[in-house]
């Protein structure tokens, strides 16, 4: 089916009981036939960097005449070293240890049952996200270590690109016995599409949405397949009365600017009253010298002239870009009771050295994440260890904060007995 073809229902049903099929072949594998893929699938993107890269030339193309921003042409576009990165990363998730199989607990009870709780693949994945092509690479393989099939729905900016991944991945997997099928690309480009893929209950298992706040609302208001709900980044870093000043600077200025275009990035700072005047002019220049605009209340606003005066549309706002909201509070429990107000529950940090206060924060604060002294941006799989991941949850069923292989994983109870009855 070509980007044109108009895309019916039964066009993506039609996928999805395909996967819905390999799903069934792919949950029993073995980690060794898992991994034997996967790194085929890897040698597979080295070997087809100049196909991979021409399409992705085609989007990018289309991209620059639509007007598309140079930060979302960026998210989009692939060379060498990227696909070679997207490659390894596919090597990196060979190595994990899989999950499937995995006992989460056991126990004999006094009739002589044994009884074990095991991790099962969920079966069929949906990913839904905007842009990055690396995300297609990423969620194959993530969904086939976990003894899942997959369905990638790309946004149209990337539908060459990610159409030429999907054939590269999905060939090189089958050569090596999985199921053609176990990785497949949802057709069309148009919201219709991805309309008829959250509607196939008994088909898809899991709907995991990935990119901005509208996608995801789009996911989560029209879905009747159980879905992942992955956060917008309305991040915010609490500078304490009890905060090392320099140690305080250090964490806004890297959880604002390392990254800001991600969700992990920090979007409003917040500074205990007892140390604004020392603090408020020193972190907005080092802001500013970075390029960051600070929507300030009145006390940021009296520092410098070009602190732009700060409203609730500003607390409100995941940025994704050089701009930070500030504010300046009466206590911990002021900052908490803020976040808690404007918070999307991704990630919050407490910069101190008040043990109490930390705990305090930390107790109180409902969000994915808690960094007590540390930067927002290590909200992260594979800062947290994990190798992999597929995404940041913010929701609290099933799987909450980095979702590593695990958490696409549901559980079976399996109990074995020698002939007891009830």
């Amino acid at each position: 089916m070509s980007e044109t073809d108009a895309v019916t229902e039964a066009d993506v049903r039609a996928v999805a009981a395909r996967a819905r099929a390999a799903a069934a072949e792919v949950a029993p594998l073995s980690r060794a036939a898992k991994d034997r893929a996967l790194l085929a699938m890897a040698d597979a993107l080295d070997g087809a960097t100049a196909d991979i890269w021409a399409a992705n030339a085609t989007d990018v193309s289309r991209a620059r005449a639509q007007g598309l921003s140079e930060q979302l042409i960026d998210r989009l576009s692939l060379d060498a070293g990227r696909i070679a990165a997207i490659a390894d990363g596919l090597r990196d998730i060979a190595a994990l240890p899989d999950p499937v199989g995995e006992v989460v607990r056991g126990y004999t009870q006094p009739n002589g049952l044994e009884i074990k709780q095991i991790r099962v693949p969920l079966g069929v994945v949906a990913m839904v996200y905007e842009a990055r092509p690396n995300v297609t690479v990423d969620a194959a393989g993530i969904a086939l270590k976990s003894g899942n099939a997959v369905l990638l729905r790309g946004s149209a900016s990337a539908y060459e690109s990610n159409s030429v991944l999907v054939r590269v991945l999905s060939e090189a997997a089958a050569k090596t016995g999985l199921p053609a099928d176990a990785v497949q690309l949802v057709p069309g480009v148009d919201r219709s599409s991805v309309g008829h893929l959250l509607r196939a209950r008994g088909l898809v298992d899991v709907i995991i949405p990935r990119g901005g706040a509208g996608l995801i609302s789009y996911v989560v208001d029209n879905a009747t397949v159980p879905v992942i709900e992955t956060g917008i980044g309305n991040v915010h870093v609490y500078v304490d009365a009890a905060a090392d000043l320099d140690m305080a600077e250090r964490i806004v200025v890297n959880s604002k600017i390392s990254r800001p275009s991600v969700c992990n990035a920090a979007e409003t700072l917040l500074v205990h009253t007892a140390v604004a005047d020392e603090f408020l002019p020193r972190i907005t220049s080092a802001l500013q010298v970075q390029g960051v605009i600070v929507h300030g209340d009145s006390a940021f606003s009296a520092v410098h002239a070009d602190v732009v005066p700060a409203n609730d549309e500003d607390w409100a706002s995941e940025y994704l870009s050089l701009d930070i909201a500030a504010k300046v509070v009466a206590d911990v429990d002021e900052a908490i009771a803020h976040i808690r107000r404007w918070s999307s529950g991704h990630t919050e940090a407490i910069v101190t050295n008040d043990l109490s206060a930390a705990r305090h924060f930390v107790a109180r604060v409902d969000s994915a994440a808690v960094m007590v002294n540390a930067s927002t941006r290590f909200t992260d799989g594979s800062e947290f260890g994990f190798g992999a991941e597929i995404g940041i949850s913010t929701q609290k069923l099933h799987a909450r904060g980095p979702m590593g292989l695990p958490e696409l994983t549901s559980t079976k109870w399996v109990v074995y007995g020698d002939g007891q009855t009830r």
